[in-house]
């Protein structure tokens, strides 16, 4: 059965560019309106990687207007942490980041080992299926974590 359906999510792995935007896209697609959800990074050093483009278009969601930003930048633009209900962290250092700058506030911070997929495989193909391994990863959390999709 799905945990408390929060009001609003932040995702974050190391750059912003792989796992936490494709977790950001598929929480979209699958929950809509229903939750606002947001992604970042610890370092924002990347532009969106255009495998997490290809394997998540597969599927219908678009990531190619995605803008990397980590949690400086979104401090700096005035995007407060305490307003998430919960974050999920997809790295270790990620989890290392959201539990250091929320240690004084009343969030839930949760770790979901998705693998990172960057590097590996030596084709076009053997790069794209470890991203799709990536993209179920985060799939199968997703459902398991909050349920069905919400009907459109």
């Amino acid at each position: 059965m799905a945990a408390h359906f929060p009001s609003s999510v932040l995702f974050c792995c190391d750059h912003n560019s792989v796992r936490s935007p494709m977790a950001e896209g598929f929480m979209k697609k699958f929950y809509g309106q229903r939750v606002y959800v947001q992604s970042a990074g610890v370092r924002n050093d990347r532009e969106i990687d255009g495998f997490s483009i290809a394997v998540s278009a597969e599927d219908g969601v678009e990531l190619s207007r995605h803008r990397t930003r980590s949690f400086e930048e979104m401090i700096d633009w005035g995007d407060d942490l305490s307003g998430f209900d919960l974050i999920i962290a997809l790295s270790p250092a990620s989890q290392r980041q959201a539990l250091e700058l929320t240690r004084y506030a009343h969030i839930e911070v949760e770790y979901w080992p998705i693998m990172d997929p960057s590097g590996l495989g030596e084709s076009r193909m053997a790069k794209l299926d470890a991203y799709r391994q990536a993209r179920e990863q985060i799939k199968e959390r997703l459902l398991a974590r909050f349920g069905p999709p919400t009907e459109s």
